[in-house]
């Protein structure tokens, strides 16, 4: 049997805010480093740094079921779960997802995005952009008595149209004062299916998109999730509460959403 969906209380949202925003803190800081020549296991300790000496928090990928490190560091046709190494060294045209999570006074913050290694591609561009309209679009659904379907079928439409497909093994999960919970956040769906929203729900909507085949693919790290196909792969995450009103981005960035259209 499943377990229950928490609704929180605004004090436990304010909770799980101050844990994202500090999430989101690390992805700000850890963005001029990511250029060419860097290694991904040299983001991940500057990012750990950051955490620990900076944040006061914890990281909470380190030691989660045997996981070393602070970041999961997907390049390329790595759709998600990438493991730092100092041997895997970000060169230009590259295009990355880091990931990562960490606890505040028992809260878990849990945010993504995606980076651009100096000149990239047309085609690699508009995969990342796409991503990020996918996650947004999924994201505008959220409200009490809306469905978890129809966030997915929100971030299905935006793939398809783009050409791409989606990812089905991995999605969006529960969160709160532990990493996963329930419940599931698909990256599709149908309307009026599923999981029916209430205020006080805190989960988060990340999906993931092939240039190619959705077929993926388990490296021998027991970790590292790649295209079956070698094709191209992009993710974003955002935690988010279900509001009275509406919703609540708990990751948002620091600097704004730049050239990307906002959550609102």
């Amino acid at each position: 049997m499943k377990a229950a969906i928490a609704l929180r209380s605004p004090d436990e949202i304010a909770r799980a805010r101050a844990a994202g925003e500090r999430a989101a803190a690390v992805l700000q800081m850890i963005a001029p480093h990511v250029k060419a020549g860097v290694s991904t296991l040299e983001l991940d300790q500057r990012c750990h740094d950051f955490i620990v000496q900076e944040l006061r928090c914890r990281p909470a990928n380190v030691g989660y079921h045997g996981f070393k490190h602070t970041l999961c560091t997907s390049v390329n046709a790595t759709v998600c779960h990438g493991v730092p190494s100092a041997r895997d060294v970000l060169k230009d045209g590259d295009i990355v997802n880091l990931d990562v999570a960490l606890v505040h006074e028992g809260w878990f913050g849990d945010t993504s995005r995606m980076y651009c290694v100096g000149t990239v591609s047309p085609a690699a561009r508009q995969l990342v952009d796409s991503a990020y309209l996918a996650m947004r679009a999924g994201i505008l659904q959220v409200r009490p008595g809306a469905t978890l379907g129809d966030v997915g079928h929100a971030i299905q439409a935006v793939t398809k149209q783009g050409g791409y497909t989606d990812v089905r093994d991995y999605g969006g999960h529960g969160i709160g004062t532990a990493y996963h919970t329930e419940p599931d956040v698909l990256s599709y769906g149908q309307r009026g299916q599923g999981l029916r929203l209430q205020a006080g729900m805190i989960f988060t909507v990340e999906p993931m998109i092939n240039a190619g085949g959705r077929k993926v693919k388990l490296l021998k790290d027991g970790w590292t999730v790649v295209t079956a196909d070698g094709s191209l792969s992009a993710q974003w995450e955002h935690m988010v509460a279900v509001t009275p009103q509406g919703f609540e981005v708990l990751t948002p960035w620091p600097e704004g959403c730049g050239d990307y259209p906002p959550i609102a």
